[in-house]
């Protein structure tokens, strides 16, 4: 499976926000847009560049640090701006391991320089999920089947 079934099925909404919005505001549109990373851009949309992410984790550290208030910091001093970012061709396989290795949870997905989509773990995990079901029913069926027929075969041969 490949990333770009991921953004087919989840679609490709992506929120972001520009570097001078304050964290309290990136808490706010966590909040409202029940996510946990926005995409920092230019702009402040995605047609604009991206130039970091924010996460749930950058405000934590943000507030473990106690310099200031989460109303006086500005996401450009909180983002990560060495975004590790994946393409719609990635296998699902590659993504997982990639994040893994990171330990990243928000992965953003790029094609010929523009964003696609962004993907978290727990869209790579309800994939694989979902994969793994599918394949295990597709056994079972296949071996309940099998078991059919040599139990079909046994008793056309039985001597009567």
């Amino acid at each position: 499976m490949l990333l770009q079934e991921i953004l087919r099925n989840k679609g490709t909404t992506i929120h972001t926000i520009h570097p001078e919005a304050t964290l309290d505001e990136v808490v706010k549109t966590l909040v409202h847009h029940n996510c946990g990373s926005l995409l920092v851009t230019d702009g402040g949309d995605q047609r604009n560049p991206m130039i970091g992410i924010i996460t749930e984790r950058d405000i934590l550290r943000a507030c473990a640090s106690g310099q200031n208030a989460l109303s006086r910091l500005q996401v450009r001093e909180a983002m990560t701006d060495q975004v590790t970012v994946g393409a719609s061709s990635d296998t699902v396989e590659d993504a997982m391991g990639t994040m893994t290795n990171l330990r990243i949870r928000h992965l953003p997905v790029v094609d010929q320089g523009r964003l696609a989509g962004i993907v978290s773990i727990g869209d790579i995990v309800k994939a694989q999920h979902d994969h793994l079901t599918m394949e295990n029913h597709y056994l079972k069926t296949y071996i309940h089947g099998e078991v059919e027929s040599v139990y079909a075969e046994a008793v056309m041969v039985r001597p009567r």
